[in-house]
């Protein structure tokens, strides 16, 4: 093998630990939103509103959002981001 070929491969191994690296955060970003949706459910059903909650899921779905290339994967994490943003709306945060 040359060593163009050895380039060329190393560069494509690189790039999908991009990808897989840019899948998990994201993945670790839903289920974070995931949790402090949660986390509001039980406020709510407790009959007290966690403004703290509310705030961090704000600024949980305000940060920066990493497209993945897995059609599902994004799927899910915009009905995840849109059930956040449907939360704070109610709530007349955003």
């Amino acid at each position: 093998m040359s060593l163009g070929g050895i380039d060329a491969i190393l560069a494509l191994q690189g790039e999908d630990d991009v990808l897989q690296g840019r899948k998990r955060r994201q993945v670790r970003r839903a289920g974070d939103i995931l949790d402090k949706l949660e986390e509001l459910k039980i406020s709510l059903l407790g009959g007290v509103i966690n403004d703290h909650a509310l705030i961090t899921l704000q600024k949980m779905i305000e940060a920066e959002r990493e497209e993945v290339d897995d059609a599902r994967l994004q799927g899910v994490l915009n009905e995840i981001e849109t059930r956040a943003y449907v939360e704070l709306a109610k709530r007349k945060l955003m």
